[in-house]
């Protein structure tokens, strides 16, 4: 049996430089992270292959002392912390003083540095775990790192690596990260003696657009919430925008970036039914708390955290975007946001409307058509287009008023900005998703008893279910009872929902009840068996609608939250404008 010995030194170093120096990418963010650290306002970052071969960062912060340079290449030695307590109130981005030093142990690092009180700087050279003596030389006030060959020490562990683009995609993505949370620093990237990244000193707004792109900008909606000693600040983008991953979602915690299951869950759970499953909202957040209520000492990337009270910070951030995100309807536009210096930026402005005008609700039923007379956009004829609409009147809505209906899908209306498509089943959809949540959470949902019941046949196993659940199915608006051998019969149903597919909807509250049991129909969970019923009861494609009733919906639309999208999180309607019509036919060229 092999005895048991110490490891050499260099190997510990080496071993345990894999914890923190996974790629180049990893070094890349320490380096730029003591830059920060030590007060600059100017990083530039110079890689060669993806910085497989060569990284180098220049700042003009505080310097480092010439006598503390072989410090600064000794494991564990650092400026940031002095005892266990100070673990506890960390607020620097590095502290633990093992980066440099893991980077000497498998590469060749320099380090020239000068303090603002020093005559010139000073530079030392570790190679292969040998470190050179401290010799003057010419720099201004800053430090500059030169990673060389990274891994060159550990072939094995290099042969990990990918190539050189895929390893520059991930530094890139590093420098977007510290340039979005410090926009009161400048940033240059230069790859193989290229120029490519510059971002100037600028607002957070400016430092969004030019990382995010003027896409997010234009859609992006302000985050601003406070509870106790803890605030969520940031944009995040409409369900209309989105991504295929969470790649583009950045999460800051007292200026850090982190990967955190806490919070994306928590961001998962506000976007749960206005965008698609397979797809993930772009957010840019700045959590900012007390230091020790977060635990940055978890691992050592230091991408991980953990906060003293979870639950908080997870209720605070679904809160917060779920009260933002309830702003997504054709009556709410966001601030533009050029035009605030920095965050918080002042949330969402309502526009203010009269709503004066008699209308009717579209909820699937009720539908008034002797209010017809009332409305002043004139009723038209199937296949005619009405006469224009009173121009006064349209600016009081902005969804307008509705013109026709197009192939029995979609509603046209025009408006104060040109033509105004809404797709009416999707619309309906959210407008009866929207009531029957607030119904249930009011518990003041309303019964419409069916002159003629909906009979139809299932399995013994639910027949026997739905007759011992009957009285919570009542708490829900539905009433269903035995109507024969395995034949039920559907006496009862929501108001919102009478005139859907009945049959369809109570297959699916017994299918409910077959997986689930009786829980989710009256919890906090129930919210997805009420976005199916809404489907379900929405208006149907091809159903032929009239002028009031098209009306209707685009006044529902405008008073219920979240309209701007269906529960699958696909658009409910888009403005054409008055130019790009005009664009389209080339009038005025």
């Amino acid at each position: 049996m092999t005895r048991i010995y110490s490891l050499d030194r260099v190997l510990i170093a080496q071993i345990a430089a894999g914890e923190v120096i996974e790629r180049p990418a990893s070094a890349l963010k320490e380096l730029v992270e003591n830059s920060i650290d030590a007060g600059a306002k100017h990083i530039e970052v110079n890689l060669n292959e993806g910085g497989i071969s060569k990284i180098e960062v220049i700042d003009d912060g505080m310097g480092i002392h010439h006598e503390d340079l072989p410090l600064a290449l000794t494991p564990h030695a650092t400026s940031k912390i002095t005892q266990l307590d100070d673990l506890e109130s960390v607020a620097s981005l590095g502290f633990r003083g093992e980066a440099l030093a893991s980077m000497a142990s498998v590469a060749t690092v320099t380090i020239i540095t000068r303090e603002a009180q020093a005559t010139h700087g000073y530079r030392i050279q570790s190679r292969a775990g040998q470190m050179s003596e401290v010799i003057p030389a010419a720099r201004s006030v800053g430090t500059s790192i030169v990673i060389d060959e990274l891994f060159s020490e550990t072939p094995a562990r290099r042969k990990f690596l990918k190539s050189m683009n895929t390893e520059f995609a991930h530094c890139d993505e590093v420098l977007k990260r510290m340039a979005l949370s410090h926009p009161d620093i400048e940033f240059r990237l230069s790859h193989n003696g290229k120029s490519l990244r510059h971002w100037p000193v600028t607002t957070y707004q400016h430092r969004l657009k030019a990382i995010l792109g003027d896409e997010f900008i234009v859609g992006a909606l302000a985050v601003d919430e406070q509870a106790a000693k803890v605030s969520i600040e940031g944009w995040i983008s409409r369900p209309t925008f989105s991504s295929s991953s969470r790649d583009n979602q950045y999460i800051f915690v007292n200026g850090r970036f982190v990967r955190d299951k806490l919070i994306t869950h928590a961001v998962r759970q506000a976007y749960q039914d206005v965008l698609h499953h397979q797809r993930f909202p772009v957010v840019a957040l700045f959590i900012r708390c007390p230091f020790d209520l977060v635990d940055v000492n978890v691992h050592p990337a230091k991408t991980e955290v953990r906060f003293r009270d979870p639950q908080t910070i997870h209720q605070l951030v679904f809160h917060g975007l779920s009260k933002t995100l309830d702003k997504t309807s054709p009556t709410q536009t966001t601030v533009s946001m050029m035009g605030s210096s920095g965050p918080p930026l002042t949330g969402i402005v309502q526009r203010s409307l009269s709503m004066d005008l008699p209308r009717t609700q579209f909820g699937g039923i009720n539908i008034d058509h002797s209010n017809q007379d009332n409305f002043s956009a004139p009723p038209v004829t199937k296949g005619e287009l009405s006469s224009p609409v009173n121009v006064n009147v349209v600016n009081q809505h902005p969804l307008g008023f509705a013109m026709a209906q197009l192939l029995g899908i979609y509603v046209l209306a025009q408006n104060e900005q040109g033509l105004v498509v809404v797709d009416m089943h999707a619309a309906h959809e959210r407008i009866l998703y929207e009531r029957l949540k607030q119904a249930v959470k009011n518990q003041a949902i309303q019964k419409q008893q069916l002159l003629i019941p909906v009979t139809f046949r299932v399995d013994p196993v639910a027949f026997n279910l739905v007759k011992e659940n009957q009285q919570v199915l009542g708490q829900v608006g539905f009433e269903l009872t035995e109507a024969g051998p395995d034949v039920l019969a559907l006496r009862s149903v929501p108001v919102l929902l009478a005139k859907g597919d009945l049959e369809e909807i109570a297959r699916d509250l017994i299918n409910e009840l077959i997986h689930y049991g009786t829980a989710r129909l009256l919890d906090e969970k129930h919210n997805q068996l009420l976005s199916t019923f809404a489907c379900h009861g929405a208006v149907r494609a091809h159903r032929q609608l009239s002028i009031p009733e098209m009306n209707a919906l685009l006044r529902d639309m405008e008073l219920i939250d979240r309209t701007d999208q269906c529960n699958h999180g696909r658009p409910t309607w888009r403005q054409f404008s008055l130019s790009e019509i005009d664009q389209w036919f080339l009038r005025g060229q």
